[in-house]
């Protein structure tokens, strides 16, 4: 009998016992949360723009009528001479009407403009499915509409985050937006820019992928500065 017949002969012979129960994550959480101050949605802007600025992005706080103006401020301010952007989405039209300059429609399969896309592009605008107050994370469920490589690729990335759906944890989101009915093809969590350890354990920012991450929080008039 062969080492591996025996080690298999081993575990048939093997007493079974009861399998394990899987862990109550509901009750998990439950009690993390029962432990805690209640959440507001105050305290949770705030946790998430600490952490989003420990992980090296900007957040700044807009409004509903004033944020496409703040986005072509921005853009100045940062030197930005093309904006790729939804064509099909529901800020498409804000966008253009702002004035903003450079404006670059996704319009086309990434074969077809390969090297614009990679080379002659310095920001995106992308809207986001909500935010994580724990982690200061951006959930962003890429479609035909907002492909993947708009938050991926171009140097700076602006992102529109509605106040109104940041949660405190992962599984918060995940349990309120109903997840486990559908899920895109890539489901992104972005805390800050793109960042890598590989080079000497060292941690640097920028290395593949956008080196700037703008996140325009999009708050009630009273919530503003």
């Amino acid at each position: 009998m062969s080492a591996r017949d025996n080690i298999l002969q081993r575990l048939r012979a093997a007493p079974q016992g009861m399998p394990p129960l899987p862990p109550d994550v509901r009750a998990f959480y439950a009690a993390a949360r029962a432990a805690l101050p209640a959440s507001t949605r105050a305290a949770r802007c705030e946790l998430f723009c600490e952490k989003m600025a420990f992980w090296h992005a900007e957040v700044v706080r807009v409004t509903a009528s004033d944020w496409p103006e703040k986005l072509r401020q921005l853009c100045v301010a940062k030197n930005v001479r093309s904006l790729l952007y939804g064509e099909h989405t529901e800020q498409a039209a804000a966008l253009v009407g702002a004035g903003i300059s450079g404006l670059k429609p996704y319009d086309r399969p990434v074969d077809d403009w390969k090297q614009e896309l990679f080379e002659n592009t310095d920001a995106s605008f992308t809207s986001t499915r909500g935010g994580i107050a724990e982690t200061g994370t951006l959930i962003i469920w890429p479609d035909a509409r907002e492909p993947r490589l708009m938050s991926l690729v171009p140097p700076i990335h602006f992102a529109l985050l509605d106040a109104g759906k940041l949660y405190d944890t992962l599984f918060e989101a995940m349990v309120e937006q109903g997840w486990s009915d559908a899920l895109p093809t890539n489901a992104l969590l972005v805390s800050g820019p793109s960042k890598t350890a590989d080079i000497q354990v060292t941690l640097a920012y920028g290395a593949h992928g956008p080196k700037e991450l703008i996140v325009l929080l999009l708050v009630d008039e009273e919530e503003t500065p």
